[in-house]
């Protein structure tokens, strides 16, 4: 690994600055969901029982360097104190020297949130700066913000001794695991609503997997590229030459594409809207793709059986709603049971997926599911992620 952990490190009296993502849902001031809290709780306590005062850096919505009261991390103290089991001290930039002074051995300190500084989104170095002073060492745990260059991920891991965090440290371990040294085949599956925001996934995908699972309305854009008539779906026809082109990449590079052969078709769109499947090629006119269809899912199946890596982005149909999850549901039962038994490394990503393998009962079977948005995609898309390149 290019990159240090807590491990390489000597805390003993060390200040310990500490990038983590705790943008979490809040409703009237108060945490509605604490687990991104929670997953950064074994590296504060790391950090305490080694001796080092933790002072966490963080962001919380999006304040454009304004000050916005309702986007103080103050309220995320009572959330803070009973997942770290410690005392937080609150404090601003301004006010943080003193507070980390003056931080009684076991407790934490939280920075205001770092975005209500004019320079952080810009990696102002000068601001880096100032955070540099306060602290000896730097640790990174907020991999879902590694895609972004701000002074608080990327110009001040390079001013301090820089490490990763326990869930980075995860979360990277994971991800080599899957795409840079996997056990093959490596299987691939990617769904979700349009082609266009998957390009470079899909590019990247191509040459670095042994089998591709294209599902969603994503599949409809592939489908209608090859001539197939997809009714009222969801489809991007403007990108049929780009799916061609993808399709041709992938042969070239031995990938094997798994389209869906039948499909759930419906006239409308809600739940338990009359349905019916029919093979690929008999989408009616007035009737749109909402799901693939049992052969379908007998394909991904057999095609999970074969592989013994998979890395999974976005639902196979329109979970959201009943019928049509039951393509997604069935794979990921599929994939959940054969990481269970140890024959499969599952890794999963990306808002949509997490939801669709939680409302599935897989996601806590698969070996690991990224919390991550936009940094598992760009991951995903073979892109260099600044707050992880900053700590090598």
């Amino acid at each position: 690994m290019a990159w240090k952990t807590l491990d390489d490190m000597d805390l003993d009296g060390k200040r310990v600055l500490t990038r983590v993502d705790i943008n979490v849902p809040v409703d009237s001031g108060v945490v509605t969901d604490a687990t991104r809290i929670e997953r950064v709780a074994p590296t504060v306590q790391d950090i305490l029982s080694r001796g080092g005062i933790p002072v966490l850096l963080a962001h919380f919505g999006r304040p454009k360097g304004q000050v916005v009261p309702e986007m103080s991390l103050q309220m995320l103290v009572p959330a803070l104190k009973a997942a770290f089991g410690t005392e937080v001290l609150f404090t601003t930039l301004d006010g943080a020297e003193a507070a980390i002074a003056a931080c009684p051995a076991g407790a934490v300190v939280l920075l205001e949130n770092t975005r209500f500084e004019p320079g952080e989104e810009k990696n102002d170095p000068d601001l880096a700066a100032r955070f540099a002073a306060l602290g000896d060492i730097y640790c990174n745990d907020a991999f879902s913000a590694a895609h972004r260059a701000h002074s608080s991920t990327e110009a001040l891991a390079r001013l301090l001794p820089a490490c990763a965090g326990r869930l980075m440290q995860a979360e990277l371990e994971a991800l080599e695991a899957a795409l840079g040294t996997p056990k093959r085949p490596v299987l691939a599956v990617v769904g979700g609503a349009k082609v266009s925001t998957k390009l470079d996934l899909l590019g990247n995908l191509v040459a670095k997997v042994d089998m591709l699972v294209i599902g969603g309305g994503m599949a409809n854009t592939f489908l209608a590229a090859q001539g197939v008539a997809v009714g009222k779906s969801l489809c991007e026809h403007d990108l049929a030459e780009t799916a061609r082109e993808i399709l041709v990449k992938a042969e070239a590079a031995g990938c094997e594409i798994l389209l869906p052969v039948d499909v759930v078709v419906a006239r409308e769109f809600r739940e338990h809207a009359p349905s019916e499947v029919v093979p690929v090629a008999q989408c009616p006119e007035d009737a749109m793709i909402l799901d693939a269809g049992p052969e379908s899912v007998a394909a991904v199946k057999a095609a999970l059986d074969r592989a013994q890596t998979l890395i999974w982005n976005g639902p196979l149909g329109a979970f959201e709603i009943a019928p049509f999850d039951a393509a997604t549901n069935a794979a990921a039962a599929h994939a959940a049971k054969l990481t269970a038994r140890g024959d499969l490394v599952s890794v999963a990503g990306g808002g949509d997926t997490v939801s669709a393998l939680n409302k599935a009962g897989a996601a806590e079977d698969f070996t690991y599911i990224s919390t991550a948005g936009g940094a598992f995609l760009e991951w995903m898309e073979g892109k260099a992620l600044p707050g992880v390149a900053a700590l090598g």
